[in-house]
Order: structure tokens, then sequence, then C-alpha cells
């Protein structure tokens, strides 16, 4: 499939940005507009993010885990019972061991996770860990070791 404007190009990427923070949300839409090679929609509510899941459908989904009404491990376990089938990065404010713990509960989802980050996301972290799949647009290529980035991120 080829993006729009340049014969031959790979589509965008599509991310589907979920926080409750306004100001965040347009930091990371920013920051992928950097980067370049992204369609980005971005959401504040988890339940209107949910049902966006399948008329966007979404090749990764970068989510916060502190949200009102319901937090991001709901959210992603909702997620997973729709069928979503992207990749996922966690965002959080939160200390690693919770990063960590949401991290591993996703992925006992089925979902496909490629890193729970510490806030605020440096662009040069964004850019790492999204390197995988700009890479290799048929899938996420986790680690050998299933390590994930946790300390210092």
């Amino acid at each position: 499939m080829s993006g729009p404007g340049v014969p031959g190009a790979p589509a965008p990427l599509r991310v589907l940005l979920l926080d409750d923070d306004v100001f965040m949300l347009d930091v990371l839409a920013d920051m992928l507009g950097q980067l370049g090679g992204y369609a980005v929609e971005a959401e504040s509510d988890a339940r209107r993010a949910l049902l966006g899941l399948a008329r966007y459908a979404p090749d990764l989904m970068i989510c916060d885990l502190s949200l009102p009404d319901m937090d991001g491990i709901e959210f992603m376990h909702a997620a997973a019972c729709a069928g979503f089938h992207g990749a996922v990065m966690l965002l959080s404010g939160m200390d690693s061991g919770v990063r960590q713990a949401a991290e591993h509960l996703a992925r006992a989802h089925g979902l496909r996770v490629i890193g729970a980050y510490k806030k605020p996301i440096t662009l040069a972290q964004l850019d790492g860990a999204l390197l995988p799949l700009r890479q290799g647009r048929a899938g996420v290529h986790e680690n050998s070791n299933n390590l994930t980035p946790y300390s210092g991120k």
C-alpha cells in the first residue's frame, strides 16, 4: 500500500494515542510528526478510544495507565477482548513496578507490547521504541529475551 503523494512510499503507520492529559496528547502527536511516517488519532476518553479501535484500526496504540473512569489496565483488557491486534506502548508516570506489572498483564491478555515507558518520554526514546515497527511493517519484533526498558525510562 502506498502513502498519499509519494508513489511507492509505504503508508503511514496508524497510531492511536490515549491519555486524559490533552497537553500530553499534543506533545506525543508533535513528536510523532517530527519523526514522520505516522497518521495520528488522539483520544482523551478511554471509552471513546475503544469505540474508535474498530473504526480507525491502528497499527499502534500508545496508552497512558492512569485514566479516569477506566484505567489503562482495564482499557488494555477491553481492547484485547475487542480483538485489537496492533502493537501497544504503555506510558506512565507511575513507578517501574507498576509499569512492569501493567506490561505483563497486557501480554497475558494477548497484546503485543513493545514497552512500558516512564513519562515524559523523550523523542530519542520514542524513536528507538518505534524503530522495529518502522523496519518490520509485518509485525513487532520483540527482542529474543522478551526484555523491556524499565530503568531510567
